[in-house]
């Protein structure tokens, strides 16, 4: 790749957040603007959120055994595996939990909403809805990202609860933990520091899939084609902002609830 291909790419990336912010300042200047439509946010809660059940659950059991798995002989080693419980709660309910969940969610969400939108916009039924003075940006954006900043936070405390289920699996499996050991250190090392920092930046990971998806869907181009690209490019765009907001709410979170 030679260095104006690769600068050229850079600028690409940098007019995309630069009309990405655009996009979602129109966000808020139209999210509180009645009427409300209730009944379509929920539908989009379904239909984003609820079909995303089955994979966040393998998911959500195969980060706690892993983990348990991967983290026990090194564990072994220094004579903490009875920390292992600890370990595991405090890096499923912290960070790998909320990471995943929106990496995954992002992948299923926001390629869906940015192809659905993308066929919209190529097929000018978003321009049928402008002729017919229906709001398009209200009735199709803002339903979507709203639903997504709901649905995230709920899915990410049941992937939680599985994970930390699927370790106490695994620590039964290899060192005969009991349930009430297991969950009596759970119970012991989980604080509210170490809750709201976890669910807290999931509402920002959620709000990125949705904008995400919904914005390049929405200014979708060029037929077909930019309906796979904007579908594609979602992906790529939302799962790159989640790890880049990730690294900045993880700094913030220390900030505000430190790990005494």
């Amino acid at each position: 790749m030679t260095s104006d291909s690769t600068f050229e790419q850079i600028r690409k990336f940098f007019n995309i957040i630069g009309a990405l912010s655009l996009f979602t300042h129109r966000f808020f200047m139209n999210v509180l603007k009645p009427p409300y439509e209730i009944k379509e946010i929920a539908k989009h809660m379904y239909e984003l959120g609820v079909k995303t059940f089955p994979i966040v659950s393998v998911t959500g059991v195969i980060i706690g055994v892993v983990l348990t798995l991967q983290s026990l002989p090194i564990m072994i080693k220094f004579g903490a595996e009875a920390f292992l419980p600890y370990m595991v709660t405090l890096s499923v309910i912290r960070e790998l939990g909320p990471v995943l969940t929106a990496l995954i969610f992002a992948g299923r969400v926001s390629s869906g909403i940015g192809a659905e939108l993308g066929s919209m916009r190529v097929t000018e039924q978003i321009d049928a809805m402008e002729v017919s003075a229906i709001d398009p940006f209200r009735f199709l954006v803002v339903t979507r990202v709203i639903a997504t900043t709901m649905i995230l936070p709920l899915l990410t405390v049941y992937v939680d609860f599985l994970a930390i289920g699927g370790g106490f699996f695994a620590s039964y499996i290899s060192m005969n933990t009991t349930y009430d050991l297991y969950m009596s250190q759970v119970v012991e090392v989980v604080k509210f520091g170490d809750i709201i920092p976890g669910i807290g930046k999931t509402i920002v990971f959620g709000f990125i899939v949705g904008i995400t998806g919904s914005f390049l869907g929405y200014t979708a181009d060029k037929g077909t084609e930019g309906v796979g690209k904007a579908s594609t490019t979602s992906v790529v765009y939302s799962s790159l902002l989640i790890l880049i907001f990730d690294m900045i709410l993880v700094q913030v979170a220390l900030w505000l609830w430190p790990v005494n």
